[in-house]
């Protein structure tokens, strides 16, 4: 990986209007935001495609698949609507919903829409402590769960909270038994015809709005307690607009969905982007990779999100089991650096082309490689913003100049509304008028788009380049004796040494010369090799997925 050559000092894009009102007029003007809510999509697609599959959800230890087409989806929406009102769910509250992907989470969605609650997903796999905060700033009236997941007890734990946290009315269990002081989900919510009971009359009026909040996702947290990001039906939309525009997506859409229903991936580029189009949402809710082809070639899958991570085992599974996989038309990954090999892997397996994206929960994705890309540039480059938003980049200690490389800041009709109940914390990352400070480090990458480099606060210099870091990790990674990596700079500064700290692959563990001989063989540039190697069992994350680096430094920064 040689060093990219000096770019001149550039805009990324061009700036819209600093007036946030004659902004804002431009995103309906040009339809990404609107008038209409992910209701109403969901009404349309009953409407005219009424016994269209629209969710097919896989659950791997009881061996079956629940479906639920158009028709099935709105009617079962319109009744969990009318068991939120029976439990006394009222508008403006919101409705916590801890669930693996289970067909539930769908329905859910649409009937929190239709009683005017804002819906909090929650990963099952989340510390007593960090649920606690959640639903404590939420005040959730109600929490959706199942009675345990992956040997914790979730059930038991939610209704031993509800002592601590007044707001917390109802603890409601899918697929299990459910203990004292918490109630059934099948029996309140399936097999109870409440829409009888709580019709169109009485939840008149209580839909929300499409500039109302929605949903708040919460961040991985990985310098304190995790914050809430609150999004209106109008800022997902136009992310997710942007996402299937880049795309040319439509109704024949199969998305095949690798990530949580409850992150921003799943919920939105998946569900909402789905239905909004008319297409079908497929998932399973165990991780098993080895399988997920499985999927594709029964449903005629057409489009495959997920992690570099998560693609390279689908690769390694078609190659030892091949499926028909004719149907993929796009893999699209995030949340870590595209290297060529996978590129290369994704083109020979599976038949299809990569493009790879940035995003967040506060904007959902940013920027997307595009069609008109050569198909290598995955392994490049992040792509150019979606219509939406704007991108520029700063110079690191000076916001007011633009640069070739520096921190990276977006602004567009995406963005979060705040952090519920920390907006003074969300204003701390806006400057002039809009613009959103992301933590990262990003250039330019020649031709509009960007290749994000680090996190601003992990940042290490070398004769004044920044180390790409997350590049590095994923060409360690790839190492056959690594499992993973992580690089820090032990005490925090920009002139640290480089600290490699790796988690190794089967038994073997390979030399700092080792892992600079592996890097040197990817053209890796000798100024930003590791100086120092450690190895761990396991790498410290947070709950979705990223390494605490901040632990890293608190265990090796005095070695």
């Amino acid at each position: 990986m040689t060093a990219a050559p000096p770019l001149e000092t550039v805009a990324i894009t061009e700036p819209l209007a600093h007036d946030r009102t004659a902004r804002e007029a431009l995103y309906r003007q040009r339809g990404w935001w609107r008038e209409e809510t992910f209701l109403d999509d969901l009404r349309r697609q009953a409407r005219l495609r009424p016994h269209k599959l629209a969710v097919a959800g896989r659950r791997i230890v009881q061996a079956r698949t629940d479906t639920l087409d158009y028709s099935e989806l709105a009617r079962i929406s319109d009744r969990f609507a009318a068991a939120l009102v029976e439990l006394g769910v009222r508008r403006g509250d919101f409705v916590a919903v801890q669930l693996p992907n289970r067909w539930e989470m769908v329905p859910l969605i649409y009937a929190c829409i239709r009683v005017g609650a804002v819906i909090c997903p929650i990963s099952p796999v989340c510390p007593e402590e960090e649920l606690r905060h959640r639903l404590g700033l939420t005040e959730a009236r109600v929490c959706v769960t199942v009675p345990e997941w992956d040997g914790t007890p979730l059930a038991e734990i939610i209704t031993g909270l509800r002592s601590e946290l007044p707001g917390l009315e109802h603890v409601v269990v899918v697929d299990g038994a459910a203990p004292d002081g918490a109630i059934g989900f099948d029996d309140h919510f399936v097999a109870t015809a409440w829409e009888d009971v709580h019709g169109d009359a009485e939840l008149a009026g209580r839909e929300l709005g499409p500039d109302e909040p929605f949903v708040v996702l919460f961040t991985s947290g990985t310098t304190g307690e995790s914050k809430g990001v609150l999004h209106s039906q109008n800022t997902v939309h136009a992310a997710i607009r942007g996402y299937a525009d880049t795309f040319l997506l439509d109704h024949s859409l199969v998305a095949v969905v690798t990530t949580p229903l409850v992150h921003y991936s799943g919920f939105a580029q998946g569900i909402l982007a789905g239905v909004m189009l008319g297409g079908t949402i497929v998932f399973q809710d165990m991780r098993r990779n080895d399988v997920l082809l499985d999927m594709v070639e029964r449903y005629g899958g057409t489009l495959v999100y997920g992690p570099p991570a998560t693609l390279t085992d689908i690769a390694d599974s078609q190659r030892r089991d091949p499926r028909d996989v004719s149907t993929l038309r796009h893999v699209v990954t995030g949340s870590a650096p595209v290297l060529q090999p996978l590129v290369d892997e994704l083109r020979e397996t599976l038949g299809a082309r990569t493009y790879s994206l940035w995003g967040m929960s506060e904007n959902g994705p940013v920027t997307i490689t595009r069609l008109d890309y050569n198909q290598d540039w995955a392994a490049h480059s992040n792509g150019r913003p979606i219509d939406a938003m704007e991108i520029r980049i700063d110079k690191c200690l000076n916001p007011t100049e633009r640069a070739p490389v520096g921190r990276l800041r977006v602004r567009g009709a995406s963005q979060a509304l705040t952090y519920h109940r920390r907006d003074a914390a969300f204003q701390e990352q806006m400057i002039d008028d809009g613009w959103f400070d992301t933590g990262d480090v990003a250039r330019d990458d020649g031709r509009g788009g960007i290749r994000v480099l680090c996190r601003a606060k992990d940042a290490i210099m070398r004769d004044g380049m920044v180390v790409p870091m997350a590049e590095l990790e994923s060409i360690i990674a790839r190492h056959p004796l690594v499992a993973e990596t992580a690089l820090v700079g032990p005490a925090g500064r920009v002139s640290d040494p480089i600290l490699a700290v790796a988690v190794p692959k089967g038994t073997g563990t390979p030399s700092l010369e080792e892992i600079r001989a592996h890097l040197k063989a990817a053209d890796v540039d000798e100024r930003f090799l590791p100086d120092r190697l450690e190895w761990l069992d396991a790498l410290p994350k947070t709950l979705t997925g990223k390494v605490r680096k901040a632990t890293l430094r608190q265990r090796f920064g005095d070695a």
